[in-house]
């Protein structure tokens, strides 16, 4: 999980994922420049399989959630957001789909319900929002791969590692490259309430509405993306 002043709807989240975590996984938390209750919250959990790293000043969340991917020691990695939901079944489907993995880097886009701030159902389907889908270049025109959704095999970070720093955003960045380099799937099984509330709405047409930088963002995106590909298959 990446935060940032996120004291509205963290404890929720953390509430749901830490009920379906083993006593010998981990909740690995990188925070970026919080100036809220965030970290408060956080610690009032006490909670031994929560390891937080504080101090950052990355201003980014795309390298914010690098971060915590470095931190990370499991052998299956899921991405949380600050102001989501777990469902209940979520760590048993992850583990069910892990169980039968492919050989190579492996990664699942589980679908969702849209909430808003109050936990409503504004839409069904988070995939039949997205309309969501394999294929190289339409994911790079427009990203299904959404980051609250993905979980991966820690193969997938001998590649990912180190982002590339003129990504547009890392949720595209790993489901992307695990296409190219192993098998990525999208899993029609409803795991989150995702949270769309005001603020995350205004950042979302903040970044939409700057066509030049999102062209420029998805020309390095495609070339880091192809030369990484190749890099990884020539030394495995």
């Amino acid at each position: 999980m990446a935060t940032h002043n996120g004291e509205r709807f963290i404890r929720r989240q953390m509430e749901t994922i830490l009920a379906q975590l083993a006593p010998d996984d981990e909740m690995v938390i990188s925070d970026d420049s919080s100036t809220d209750r965030t970290l408060e919250v956080i610690r009032s959990f006490a909670d031994h399989r929560i390891r937080l790293f504080t101090g950052n000043t990355f201003f980014s969340p795309a390298f914010n959630f690098e971060n915590a991917l470095r931190q990370a020691r499991g052998d299956i990695i899921v991405l949380a957001d600050q102001d989501d939901i777990w469902l209940d079944n979520k760590a048993t489907v992850i583990r069910e789909r892990f169980a039968q993995a492919p050989t190579g880097p492996y990664l699942i886009a589980l679908d969702g319900y849209v909430v808003d701030d109050v936990e409503q159902v504004t839409e069904d389907s988070i995939f039949a929002r997205l309309n969501v889908g394999t294929g190289f270049w339409r994911n790079v025109f427009d990203n299904r791969y959404l980051g609250c959704c993905l979980a991966f095999s820690r193969e997938l970070l001998t590649v990912a590692l180190p982002f590339p720093r003129r990504i547009p955003m890392h949720d595209m960045w790993l489901g992307q490259l695990c296409a190219l380099v192993g098998t990525a799937e999208f899993v029609p099984v409803k795991t989150i309430r995702y949270r769309r509330h005001a603020a995350s709405r205004t950042e979302f047409l903040r970044i939409r509405f700057r066509p030049w930088l999102q062209i420029r963002r998805r020309f390095f995106l495609v070339a880091h993306l192809l030369g990484r590909s190749l890099w990884y298959k020539r030394v495995r």
